[in-house]
């Protein structure tokens, strides 16, 4: 029998899909000093943001059964691909199914940014009527919206901006052919977006290296710009962002993702001007299905 390990949880509807398919599916989470020996007993395993699957996890499953790693999501920088394809495991994941969930939530936190819609709920939650306070909201209808990184994600946030009446401009080292005609958006170099652009979304996988939004980037954007994160932390450089957001630079910033997770940034993540959120992107009751459907049809169809 085809043993699947599921390590960060998955839809229940899925799981029982598989199981109803001949597979035997077990649900449980292992401590990395424990993970490699584990993976030996499975011809499968499922993970999302929490496990790692690194070189030396791979080494200790080698002579075990593990052919196949699927990451429940869009990135695979949790899992070193190519060391793993190297020893003949193929790695998967599921680009389509979260796309949505993601450019809703970045779009959720760029009103929250332009109206102060964290600060001031918690204020009032602290028994406040601060009105007055956050009478500087902006409205996003007109602004120009920079996308980094213009993939599924990035497209799908695209589309819903247009609809609320933004120019959009996108960056990605990938030009998707038709978007300007089909979208009307239009593609620029970064520091033509940095420098346009009243509110700028990240959506890129991680980076190796140099963060890409750093101080030289952020010098190179308006002031009062708008920032938003729902790609991966390490991409920002922390100590960067909280600066800019000191000066004013940046106006405000929403994140989703963090350097450290658990985040441990606490002046980050507690600024005035932060709206924050614990890497909840694709945490939507039906991106999980469409993950857990998508994790079936790649199983069902994997050739064991």
């Amino acid at each position: 029998m085809i043993r699947i390990l599921v390590t960060d949880g998955m839809d229940k509807t899925a799981m029982e899909a598989l199981r109803a398919k001949g597979f035997e599916v077990v649900e449980q989470f292992y401590e990395p000093d424990q993970l490699g020996e584990a993976l030996k007993e499975f011809d499968v395993v499922v993970v999302r943001s929490k496990t790692k699957v690194r070189a030396n996890h791979i080494d200790a499953a080698k002579g075990g059964k593990l052919k196949l790693i699927i990451r429940g999501g869009v990135g695979v920088d949790n899992i070193d691909v190519k060391y793993a394809e190297d020893a003949g495991i193929t790695v998967r994941n599921t680009p389509r199914a979260s796309s949505e969930s993601v450019a809703e939530l970045a779009l959720a936190h760029m009103m929250s940014c332009a109206r102060f819609i964290s600060i001031a709920g918690h204020s009032m939650r602290e028994g406040k009527w601060d009105k007055k306070a956050y009478s500087k909201g902006i409205e996003v209808r007109g602004k120009t919206l920079g996308i980094i990184g213009f993939g599924r994600i990035g497209q799908t946030l695209g589309g819903m901006a247009k609809a609320l009446g933004m120019n959009v401009i996108a960056q990605d080292i990938f030009h998707v052919p038709g978007i300007e005609e089909k979208m009307g958006m239009k593609y620029v170099e970064l520091p033509e977006l940095l420098a346009q652009s009243d509110f700028i979304s990240l959506h890129t996988p991680a980076i190796d290296g140099k963060a890409l939004i750093n101080a030289e980037t952020i010098a190179q954007m308006k002031d009062g710009v708008v920032f938003i994160n729902t790609s991966r932390g390490n991409n920002v450089d922390e100590a960067a962002l909280l600066d800019a957001l000191n000066s004013g630079k940046v106006r405000s910033a929403g994140l989703d993702v963090f350097a450290d997770e658990p985040a441990t940034n606490s002046a980050l993540y507690s600024h005035p001007m932060v709206s924050c959120t614990p890497h909840i992107g694709a945490q939507t009751v039906e991106a999980q299905k469409r993950i857990g459907a998508e994790i079936v049809d790649i199983i069902s169809g994997f050739q064991f």
